[in-house]
């Protein structure tokens, strides 16, 4: 396998490209200017050194100086009463973007596949309890799902929720899931902030 075709290989396996947009993306680096290239190519050599996990929610972030947990965990002014559990990092720009939402948040490390027995190892599960018996410690008072709306992400909600739900259930903590204003098959990281407000305002227990 050539250089070019191994490129190929390695964009194919990003989330939600398949081989035909693969190869565009991998053409359009042959087209690009050496220096344009060189940075692309310093930018992905650096990336994991100058960035890293959140010990608290397990998003990534930017950090020069060794932080453990980023700026919105370690913030005064965020609910840290409120847990919003979402699936990717992506999904807390979108609600960051919408300026609807001011508690913490949990990355569970994607959805669990309704159709497809796939190794569920990367989801944080046990993390995931063990915020919450942290959080409960601290006042916690609602934990919102916030997965796609779709048979994916209402199975992962599912599986979530027989996790922490006996948990919360006993200490009387409600769990609310985003409610209309995400269509049925939307993607929270594709929704526009008028999309997310509505789905804040009108979360709904089940």
């Amino acid at each position: 396998m050539n250089n070019l075709d191994k490129l190929i290989s390695q964009f194919e396996k990003f989330p939600g490209v398949g081989a035909r947009q693969a190869k565009r993306f991998a053409f359009h680096v042959l087209t690009m200017n050496e220096a344009d290239s060189k940075e692309l190519s310093r930018l992905v050599g650096e990336l994991k050194g100058s960035v890293v996990e959140c010990s608290s929610c397990h998003r990534y972030f930017s950090t020069v100086t060794n932080e453990a947990m980023c700026s919105i965990c370690t913030s005064s002014t965020r609910n840290h009463q409120k847990l919003l559990v979402v699936a990717q990092d992506s999904d807390i720009q979108a609600i960051e973007r919408a300026g609807v939402y001011d508690g913490l948040y949990f990355v569970f490390g994607g959805t669990l596949p309704l159709l497809n027995a796939k190794d569920n190892n990367k989801l944080r599960g046990s993390a995931l309890k063990a915020t919450v018996e942290k959080r409960l410690e601290e006042g916690l008072s609602e934990v919102t799902l916030g997965f796609a709306v779709n048979p994916d992400g209402e199975n992962t909600a599912r599986f979530v929720e027989s996790i922490i739900g006996e948990t919360l259930k006993e200490k009387g903590v409600s769990v609310t899931y985003l409610g209309r204003g995400l269509s049925t098959g939307s993607e929270l990281e594709y929704a526009d902030a008028e999309t997310i407000k509505n789905a804040f305002q009108n979360r709904q227990t089940q």
